[in-house]
């Protein structure tokens, strides 16, 4: 709300005093703070001389002077319509921001209410097992391939809206996308990754959703999609490249009939 009260104030304060460009016949011009017409006579507030004067009618072009005012006041008028707009626009936000709860997580803005979504199992899949990924253990991969999944072909949260809102909540901020899930028989992949011998470093491979970013606030973050998204599987995600820490929150995203 500052900002946008800043910047109307600095809209506002020269309005008082706008200077107008009073046209004389002959091409030159007097600057005016007012001006009004007496008969034969015009009457204006000279800004050089800072008192009221007169000058004839006949000199005066009122045809240019009137057109130039006009356009100056339809524009400040948009100027101070959009910067109503924004304050608005904010204040809407402020509102949205207290609903989101003050726990971890991520909460999906439907209406102007915050619904937490559920936090989805994970698995890693090598050729050589099958393990439950937490990040409280460490990487469970050997060198090679492996691929992230979580259970289920279809999320049990499904969402009939193509461009989604959400908001992050976090404690530690990572990098966080909007990832598009493959879906399988038996579980949807997330992501696969490539394991390096020896270090055991991770590259990982996923398909992200072109999304919009914003921090709302002190580890509250913002991210919906650019474009509506296509029916499918989806997740928010949050993930540290490299690390093998990765944590989803899935949901599905099927019209309405």
């Amino acid at each position: 709300m500052w900002r946008a009260a800043a910047v109307l104030l600095a809209v506002s304060l020269p309005a008082l005093g706008a200077t107008i460009r009073l046209y004389l016949t002959d091409g030159n011009y007097h600057l005016v703070r007012d001006y009004e017409v007496r008969g034969d006579r015009v009457r204006y507030y000279s800004i050089e001389r800072s008192e009221w004067e007169e000058v004839p009618l006949e000199l005066v072009d009122l045809e240019r002077t009137e057109s130039e005012r006009a356009a100056r006041e339809s524009e400040r008028k948009k100027e101070l319509e959009w910067l109503a707009g924004e304050e608005e626009a904010e204040r809407m936000e402020r509102r949205e921001v207290a609903r989101v709860p003050r726990q971890p997580g991520v909460y999906l803005m439907e209406g102007g209410q915050a619904r937490a979504l559920a936090q989805a199992e994970l698995e890693v899949i090598s050729s050589k097992r099958r393990t439950a990924l937490k990040l409280i253990t460490p990487i469970p991969v050997v060198a090679g391939k492996a691929t992230v999944v979580t259970k289920g072909p279809r999320s049990a949260t499904v969402l009939t809206h193509p461009a989604p809102e959400f908001y992050l909540r976090m404690v530690n901020p990572q990098r966080f996308a909007i990832l598009r899930l493959k879906p399988a028989k038996e579980h949807r992949e997330v992501e696969r990754w490539a394991v390096a011998p020896v270090t055991n470093e991770i590259f990982e491979e996923h398909d992200e959703v072109e999304s919009f970013r914003r921090q709302m606030g002190p580890g509250l973050y913002k991210i919906w999609p650019k474009q509506p998204l296509e029916p499918g599987e989806y997740a928010v995600a949050q993930f540290s490249p490299g690390q093998g820490n990765i944590e989803i929150w899935d949901f599905s995203y099927r019209p309405s009939p």
